[in-house]
């Protein structure tokens, strides 16, 4: 990772153990100007040790101060910041060298604004936005270029939506939730029902989505991710809900405070999932489950049942080489007559 620099002067290291209670070895006035890992720091960086399989890397950093824990800092070679968790203080520091910019109030020229909508006169309408009828700006919130806010939707006191993000109709945020390009929320549920017409054929009709979004405090959403408005009720993100990149997420799902869910996650309709739940990538879940607090599922797993346990879960088979896969594959699918063999063997044994 290259580093990330200050535009300033920086902080010092007493400045920085300070601002964030950390425990400081070094020299308290030494001036740092950005983070980076412990291979690419230089001598004015942050870095930081969370994973042990890099502990043979701190003796060679060149870094002003690493940040790590108390049974690690003889390891630092300069400064140490020693942090309960390195890998949360590092981000907590991090965020220094990266702030964003600060609103800049008002509407651009461009932009297209119904005459019900409501925008705070703190907020920030970029170029070539539009925003709907009767939705509502509130103070501080920023609307990158070219998004688009449909109907009845309110984005909430310090929201941010980085560009071309489309609230599509019926979607309430909280406050201070950031939307990365490309996000939609609030289009229609994938709702279909079977119909038979006067000829005996049959063919799909739509189902009407009523419901809408309703996003929580704190949230992030990845680019590009969906999340379908409710056919009745509303699909509904809890608070500090964070979603990755490209993330399906279908009609009347509930999603449970601080779950994560990394990228390529399909949750199907009306699924709801707990709190602090971890999803891993490109994991699947099928409609209609109850997935209880405190559950982790690993990349690629493939949910078909509720849970009500919490606990790490996985499904699916690891990389192999293609022999032995094709190999594994051909015996899957002996594996029930000969479960049928062992049940008769049983019961001639008895």
């Amino acid at each position: 990772m290259p580093a990330t620099r200050s535009t300033d002067a920086g902080y010092t290291l007493e400045d920085i153990a300070e601002r964030f209670a950390l425990t400081l070895r070094g020299e308290a006035g030494t001036r740092v100007t950005g983070v980076a890992t412990l291979a690419n720091a230089a001598a004015t960086d942050v870095a930081f040790l969370a994973n042990p399989l890099y502990r043979n890397q701190v003796a060679q950093t060149r870094a002003a101060a690493v940040i790590l824990r108390e049974e690690d800092a003889a390891l630092a070679p300069k400064g140490a910041l020693i942090a309960r968790d390195p890998y949360s203080a590092f981000a907590k520091i991090s965020a220094l060298f990266d702030p964003d910019p600060e609103p800049v109030p008002g509407v651009h020229a461009s932009a297209v604004v119904d005459d019900t909508a409501t925008i705070a006169a703190t907020a920030q309408v970029g170029p070539h936005c539009v925003i709907g009828a009767r939705s509502v700006i509130e103070d501080g919130a920023v609307i990158g270029p070219g998004c688009i806010i449909g109907e009845d939707c309110i984005v909430g006191a310090g929201c941010s939506l980085v560009a071309r993000v489309s609230l599509v109709k019926r979607v309430r945020l909280g406050r201070g939730v950031r939307i990365h390009p490309g996000a939609v929320l609030g289009a229609d549920g994938f709702g279909l029902a079977q119909d038979i017409d006067a000829n005996g054929e049959r063919h799909w009709i739509k189902v009407p989505q009523q419901g809408g979004v309703v996003i929580g405090d704190d949230c992030e959403i990845g680019a590009n991710t969906t999340i379908d408005r409710g056919a009745l009720d509303d699909t509904i993100l809890g608070r500090d809900v964070r979603l990755d990149n490209q993330i399906q997420i279908g009609h009347n799902v509930v999603i449970g405070d601080h779950t994560a869910m990394a990228g390529c996650v399909a949750v199907a309709g009306s699924t709801r999932i707990g709190s602090r739940c971890l999803i891993g990538g490109a994991a699947g879940i099928v409609g209609h489950l109850e997935i209880c607090d405190g559950v982790v599922v690993t990349a690629m797993s493939l949910v078909t049942h509720s849970i009500d346990t919490p606990g790490q879960y996985s499904s699916g088979t690891p990389l192999m080489d293609s022999r032995s896969w094709r190999r594994s594959a051909t015996r899957f699918k002996q594996l029930d007559e000969l479960a049928r063999r062992i049940a008769r063997l049983s019961k001639e044994s008895l």
